[in-house]
Formats: structure tokens, C-alpha cells, sequence
């Protein structure tokens, strides 16, 4: 049996005027229901000013969240790392890490909206120098004593983390990237490219070939042990039924996302998330019957070597017993059909 391990990515993200608190109480839910059924991972992600969705913030969320699930590991998916300071991001996910026995996974990435970063006081023209001036302050402080380092928007003078990560001498370390340059920089600062649920798979396999190279590049000659992708899902008795029942939430949600200009943070000629939601979703998203879905993740790992999926199953104005079917169809029909496949 390969090992496959199979994650899930509860976004938090609800429509504008919903009812948190209970929406909060059904993703414990899903986390403990996740947590019986040994998905591997539990994610949240990162946005603010989200309008027009509702979207729990990421460390609160998390911090609250292991509780429910404590067999799993716990990922932040992504941190938007440019927006912060490296000191306080150290000594927050180091403290997680700390909280949750040693199960953190640092998912980090440089993001794309203006409005959040001149909320922060900074702009996308310096989000890459910002990015890797924080990664590099946060891998020193949680391995160092004392940290001396000048950048360009901090000054560290013996500075320290005094708490550190359960897990040494790092915790694993993802970059989420959409583009070939992040996709570079993935290779050379971290343990494993986060592959995007955006971009379709033929735009994928062409990336795996710049990868690859960067990897090479790097004096890596291996892809990463644990090698992440995300992908939108829905299990339905049929493609056709899937398609139809996840449309109103799902085509939400990437409005929501074209309006926000994730497409720029994409490549050339897979940067349109405006289409037609047919079109959106071809060659895009993973939907169908439990076998369906079972050929086409068996067909990614092949193409891709590809060996962690995340999966989305939760979307904006989802009916929660939508969400918790879901999760035990893909537990009990999809995980052993591509576990035995593979």
C-alpha cells in the first residue's frame, strides 16, 4: 500500500451576514469527524478584509481548532508572510507548533491583493524581498539563541524566540506559489512546493519542469518526501450531479476570488478566473463519483509524483451535511480505492 496521505482544508470562509458562532461550531465538526476518519492534516488559510466573504482568521482559528483534532497535524495554509514581522510570526506558530505536540506544518506564501498589503503598510512591489528577509529571521529564530539581522522593514538585536518548535530543528516548511518565479523560490527555500488548487493541470505539468530544475538547481535532486497539492472537491453520485450541486457555492467562491485579482498572482494563459463556471472547473477541480475522483487523483500522483492531497470540500453557503458527506465518502470510498491503485 503506498503511503498517501489525504488532508483537509476547512476555510472558514461563510457569506456575508451568516451566523459565525454556528458556523464555527460546525468546523469543529468537520475537525473532529476529519480527525475519526485519519485525514492526515487540518488547514486554514489567511485573508482580511475578505468582503465579501466571512472568513475566521487563521491563528485564532488554529490555536482553537487542534483541540478537536488532536491525531491530526495542523497546517497553516498560508501565512502571508509579507504583511508581518518576523519576530511575532517566530514566537506565535512556534507556540502552536508547541501547543499542538509538534504537529505544526508553516505554510507560508507572499500573496497578491494591494488592499491587504497597504493595510500593513506595504505594497505587492516589495512582497518578495519582504518574503524571504521574514522566512530566513524566522528559521534563525527558531534555531538560534540570539538573533542579530537588519531588513528592510525590522531591526533584530539579540533578538530571541525563547519558546521553540517542538519539532527540530525545523517544522516543515511549505511556500505556496502560483507563478514560475515562486515556484522557484519554493525550491531553494523550502521543503515543498504547495501546489495550487488554481491552476489547471496542464499549466501544472509544465511547472513540474521548472521544479524540477530549481530543485537540481539547488542541490536537490529528489522531489520533497511529503509533496503537497491542493484541489477543490465534490463527490456526487455522477460528474453531472456534482457539477449542478456545487455550483452556487463554488462559483461564489471564485467570484469572490476573480474580484479579488487572484488571477494576477497566476501564469500567462491560466490567469482567468472570470470564465464561464463549466469552463472553470475542466481540467481545474476534482469532481464526480468516488471512483471518478479515485482515476483522477490516481492519474495526478502519476503525472506528478504527487503524494499529499488537501482537499477543499467546504464552500461558501455549503449546507453543512453536504460538507460532512463529503468528508465520509472520500474516507471510506476514494482513500482506499487510490491507496490500493497506486
Amino acid at each position: 500500500m503506498t503511503d498517501i496521505r489525504f488532508s483537509l482544508f476547512n476555510r472558514g470562509q461563510n457569506p456575508v451576514g451568516d451566523d459565525m458562532h454556528a458556523r464555527f461550531l460546525e468546523a469543529c465538526e468537520q475537525a473532529r469527524l476529519a480527525n475519526t476518519l485519519g485525514f492526515d492534516t487540518l488547514m486554514k488559510g489567511s485573508h482580511y478584509s475578505a468582503y465579501p466573504l466571512l472568513d475566521f482568521q487563521q491563528v485564532p482559528f488554529m490555536a482553537r481548532i487542534m483541540a478537536e483534532a488532536p491525531d491530526m497535524r495542523h497546517c497553516a495554509g498560508i501565512v502571508l508572510l509579507p504583511l508581518h514581522k518576523p519576530l511575532d510570526v517566530a514566537e506565535t506558530f512556534a507556540n502552536i507548533d508547541v501547543m499542538s505536540g509538534g504537529k505544526l506544518i508553516f505554510g507560508v506564501g507572499i500573496g497578491y491583493r494591494e488592499v491587504e498589503f497597504q493595510a500593513f503598510g506595504t505594497t505587492t512591489k516589495d512582497a518578495a524581498k519582504r518574503f524571504e528577509e521574514n522566512l530566513e529571521a524566522v528559521k534563525r529564530l527558531w534555531t538560534e539563541e540570539k538573533v542579530t539581522m537588519s531588513g528592510s522593514h525590522f531591526e533584530l538585536i539579540d533578538a530571541s524566540c525563547p519558546v521553540k518548535p517542538l519539532q527540530q530543528p525545523l517544522p516543515p516548511i511549505w511556500v505556496g506559489a502560483n507563478a514560475d518565479k515562486a515556484i522557484k523560490r519554493a525550491a531553494r527555500v523550502a521543503d515543498a512546493w504547495f501546489v495550487n488548487p488554481h491552476n489547471r493541470l496542464d499549466t501544472i505539468e509544465r511547472q513540474m519542469g521548472v521544479y524540477k530544475q530549481a530543485l537540481e538547481d539547488n542541490g536537490k535532486p529528489d522531489l520533497p518526501e511529503d509533496f503537497p497539492m491542493m484541489r477543490e472537491v465534490f463527490v456526487a453520485k455522477s460528474r453531472d450531479e456534482a457539477m449542478r450541486l456545487a455550483e452556487p457555492y463554488l462559483k461564489a467562491k471564485y467570484d469572490a476570488y476573480h474580484e479579488w485579482g487572484q488571477a494576477k498572482a497566476m501564469p500567462k494563459g491560466d490567469n482567468d478566473l472570470g470564465m464561464m463556471y463549466e469552463d472553470l472547473v475542466k481540467d481545474r477541480f476534482l469532481f464526480g463519483s468516488p471512483e471518478e475522483i479515485s482515476e483522477q487523483i490516481i492519474d495526478i500522483i502519476k503525472r506528478f509524483g504527487v503524494n499529499h492531497f488537501v482537499f477543499g470540500v467546504q464552500y461558501p453557503g455549503m449546507p453543512h451535511s453536504m460538507v460532512l458527506d463529503e468528508m465520509q465518502l472520500l474516507a471510506e470510498e476514494v482513500f482506499p480505492a487510490v491507496r490500493s491503485g497506486v
